[in-house]
């Protein structure tokens, strides 16, 4: 996938590295992974046609399954970076999706006479703390509504690679695009209905 070169977000937190003291359990919207019920719904797929138009990947071939990729490995990340500093590949490439994402939504919430309010997205290491809670690494990418931050975990697309069998740049921007998905659910109003209904349950 052709990502380098492209314009970059500046709304990162990147907080790897940073300690958060005690963990509980956490909140937000989580990627599903596989297993029980999964797959992918309907905004899933458009979100992936959006995403795939943006940086100029034949949707036909993704439907294929033809897909190429120009980066394969990811470097694994140590060490305490300065917020919004980090320059390595992982978080241009992040940076990069994340960009693509808000000049996509930006046109589409335009051409409806509305502003598109960007999300921040926090990077993370072992455990970060979010307005709707705690959580871990174990909990996947999500999406906190309170703060409307995306918060992502790098070491998950190597998970991605190992125990799901889905590598390669296009299924690491899926999960960004996916969680900004659910950024736009929160600002259409989508998101609390659907949250009132799963309480009413």
């Amino acid at each position: 996938m052709q990502w380098r070169g492209r314009r970059q977000s500046d709304n990162i937190e990147d907080r790897r590295g940073m300690s958060t003291g005690g963990m509980g359990g956490g909140g937000g919207f989580r990627l599903p992974t596989g297993g029980r019920g999964g797959g992918i719904g309907i905004g899933g797929l458009v979100v992936i046609l959006l995403i795939s138009w943006a940086l100029g990947i034949n949707p036909l071939a993704l439907l294929s399954g033809d897909m190429s990729t120009d980066s394969g490995s990811q470097q694994q990340q140590t060490g305490t970076r300065p917020q919004g500093q980090s320059s390595d590949e992982t978080t241009a490439f992040v940076r990069t999706i994340l960009a693509e994402t808000e000049d996509t939504w930006g046109k589409i919430f335009q051409a409806s006479g509305e502003t598109y309010q960007k999300p921040t997205l926090v990077l993370f290491s072992g455990q970060v703390r979010s307005a709707c809670g705690n959580a871990t690494s174990a909990s996947g990418p999500f999406y906190c509504p309170v703060d409307r931050k995306v918060y992502l975990d790098t070491d998950f697309f190597r998970e991605l690679s190992q125990r799901f069998g889905a590598s390669g740049d296009f299924a690491q921007a899926y999960v960004i695009a996916h969680e900004v998905g659910h950024h736009v659910q929160n600002l259409t109003g989508v998101l609390p209905e659907f949250n009132q209904r799963r309480q009413s349950m």
